[in-house]
């Protein structure tokens, strides 16, 4: 049977049709007297990250992360003074930078960690996300996380859930903080990486970042694929923010039952943000395919651990 934690599992979810239907769903699978019943190796949920677990705004936390290199690395590039987005780092055009794509993010991740040893690189990323903070919030990057995203991974975690991260952000940089955050484990963290080549130099074995992409990229198609290639199972939870999101929500609930596809909806300007660019289509797929579309504004009791309003 679904085990809770205290008397409310979801304490930061406001009542509603939504929460009833997660509580619902996990009972159900939870429960091997109910014809649904599913055995728990084979609970498996899958959450994207940027956007679905923090915050994303006003650009992709990574890309904060990797600004300070490019501005370090300039003068030994000066073609970036014409070439964006490392025109738009260089210059602070702010609306640029708001607006970066995934593909634009693993860019500049690719060319300014390019030649790193893996540990380098670690270390880099482990200081600025114990010192870096969010402009708006004043909070650590690592803290913008949404409260009851973080209630649900407990909660299924509880009931022999195995979660995933599935994300189109860096594969090393979500390692660094996903144990801590979400008490997911590195081997359980699938994104989009780069080729590294193995060296053993004085006797010490390392491994050298190389400006290539693995391909597929964790987005869009990649997921299912990066999905089926790391598990080898089928997701009957999947849950997204955006249009990168959808093949790992059709992959989720086509031809199989039971399952759960929850999308997020950022409509909440005040405590965090109000936007629907990039998920325009994930927003129009949820109505044929059954996926809870969950409201910031009205399914979010609180948003963030810290106060945001």
């Amino acid at each position: 049977m679904a085990q809770t934690l205290g008397s409310d599992p979801l304490p930061s979810w406001n009542e509603g049709t939504n929460k009833q239907t997660i509580i619902n769903f996990v009972e159900t699978v939870s429960d091997p007297n109910n014809s649904n019943y599913i055995v728990p190796e084979l609970r498996i949920a899958t959450f994207d990250n940027d956007g679905t677990l923090w915050a994303e705004k006003p650009m992709y936390f990574q890309a904060a992360f990797t600004l300070s290199r490019i501005k370090a690395l300039a003068p030994n590039f000066p073609e970036w003074q014409d070439e964006q987005p490392f025109k738009a780092v260089l210059e602070n055009d702010q609306q640029y930078l708001e607006n970066l794509t995934v593909n634009e993010l693993l860019e500049m991740v690719m060319i300014t960690h390019a030649g790193m040893s893996q540990t380098d690189f670690e270390q880099e990323a482990r200081e600025f996300l114990e010192t870096a903070k969010h402009p708006r919030f004043n909070q650590l990057y690592k803290q913008v996380i949404y409260q009851p995203m973080l209630e649900l991974l407990a909660y299924l975690q509880k009931n022999e859930f195995k979660t995933y991260i599935c994300s189109a952000g860096g594969l090393d940089f979500m390692r660094i903080f996903a144990e801590e955050v979400y008490k997911i484990t590195p081997e359980n963290v699938i994104g989009s990486s780069i080729v590294k080549k193995y060296e053993i130099i004085s006797n010490h074995s390392q491994f050298i970042r190389q400006p290539q992409l693995i391909e597929p990229m964790n987005d869009q198609a990649g997921k299912p694929v990066n999905i089926e290639r790391f598990i080898g199972k089928k997701p009957i939870i999947a849950v997204g923010n955006s249009n990168g999101d959808i093949e790992m929500m059709q992959y989720t609930v086509i031809n199989h039952q039971p399952s759960l596809a929850l999308l997020l909806h950022h409509d909440d300007e005040i405590r965090e943000y109000r936007y629907t660019k990039g998920t325009e289509k994930a927003l129009k797929l949820a109505k044929e395919y059954n996926w809870k579309i969950i409201s910031m504004k009205e399914d979010f009791k609180q948003v963030f651990p810290f106060p945001s309003n």
